[in-house]
């Protein structure tokens, strides 16, 4: 669940982290209102999406004149799939220094990791690739926390000793506000130091893990709805995990690691992927509207069925899908691969049924799908 940055704001504020005291506002008349007890601000489309200043979206204000102008502006704008239905109203701060701070889950240390770096209010992905050495990082325990030393003695290795102190207190409370409110992202760009020498952090990106909901049930009510297509909002009353995508080759696989995998493999042999869709076991009940869904996609060419079986059959999987596609009768190609228990029965069962030859090896069987939306394209 993505949150807008007045919301992600607010866990900062009540983490100890400064904040500017910005006021939220729905209509131009509000804008100028708050700009009125402000004085001079920035004006901020409430979208949880990124590159918003480059949209547009952010606009400095002189008077509430201005912020009203802008804020008519902003409020109806779509911003990375969003609508603008609020804008805040922030005070203008004298900057001396911008850095970049930000607590993410880590792959590569399965746990998380504090980001820093000196050179901040720029896109992370340029600075990266840019200048990579110009980063800390500090993967930490989930369990235990980051520690005010650890992170004052990489500040202070990297030359920045005159902030290290005051710096170190900020980015712990970061990481422990990211552990406390089960977090995937909690990012702070810019975080500035003012020219009155105070930390505050002037926009926050706050991402919660959608697993957490039940516990943190305040802080999802302050989320974001999900943008969700038509047929995402069908397969989410069905209770089947799908996304839609902009490929022709439409994806039926049991487990999310797999199911990833076949869209990777898609990728890697020159097709795109037209969704993901997750299904296992229930297969067997709900392979029909599971079909219905990737099939109303007009852009799926040719389906890719990729079972791997543990705990769940895939002569199961297989023949509630077989059932679905005789009576559904689909008029793309459509190509198997199934390994795991029960697979001996499942490649019969499709041989007998559909006459068609499963691939053994998952390779064939993606190239195979490719090739095919390929051909129906043409």
């Amino acid at each position: 669940m993505n949150f807008t940055e007045h919301a992600g704001k607010a866990v900062l504020r009540a983490a100890g982290i400064a904040v500017p005291a910005g006021i939220s506002a729905t209509t131009p008349e509000a804008a100028a209102a708050a700009a009125t007890k402000i004085g001079r601000c920035v004006v901020k489309a409430q979208v949880p999406a990124g590159k918003r200043g480059k949209a547009g979206g952010i606009k400095l204000a002189a008077t509430p004149e201005e912020a009203r102008a802008h804020a008519a502006k902003i409020l109806g704008m779509e911003i990375g799939g969003f609508q603008v239905d609020s804008v805040l109203v922030d005070p203008q701060v004298e900057i001396a220094s911008e850095f970049y701070a930000a607590v993410l889950n880590d792959p590569a240390s399965k746990g998380p990791l504090l980001l820093f770096s000196a050179e901040g209010g720029m896109d992370i992905e340029e600075l990266v690739k840019e200048r990579p050495d110009s980063l800390i990082y500090l993967p930490f325990d989930i369990r235990e926390g980051l520690g005010e030393g650890e992170i004052e003695a990489s500040l202070a290795a990297s030359g920045l000793l005159e902030h290290a102190a005051p710096l170190s207190r900020l980015l712990e409370k970061l990481a422990s506000a990211f552990i406390a409110n089960d977090a995937e992202l909690l990012e702070i760009n810019p975080l500035v130091v003012t020219k009155a020498g105070d930390l505050i952090a002037l926009d926050c990106k706050l991402t919660l893990d959608d697993g957490a909901t039940p516990r943190q049930a305040a802080l999802a009510a302050t989320g974001s709805p999900e943008q969700l297509t038509a047929l995402e909002r069908k397969a989410q009353a069905l209770a089947l995990k799908f996304i839609e995508l902009d490929g022709n080759v439409g994806v039926l696989a049991n487990g999310a690691g797999l199911t990833m995998t076949t869209m990777d493999a898609i990728s890697h042999f020159g097709g795109k992927p037209a969704n993901f869709l997750e299904i296992g076991g229930e297969s067997y009940t709900k392979a029909k509207p599971a079909l219905e869904l990737v099939l109303a996609n007009p852009n799926v060419k040719a389906l890719l069925v990729n079972f791997c079986g543990a705990f769940a059959r895939t002569d199961v999987m297989a023949e509630g899908v077989i059932t679905a596609w005789l009576e559904l009768k689909p008029k793309i190609p459509i190509v198997f691969t199934i390994h795991g228990t029960g697979e001996d029965e499942a490649i019969a069962m499709v041989k007998a049924r559909l006459g068609i030859e499963p691939h053994d090896l998952m390779d064939d069987a993606v190239k195979a799908a490719v090739a095919a939306a390929k051909g129906a394209g043409a």
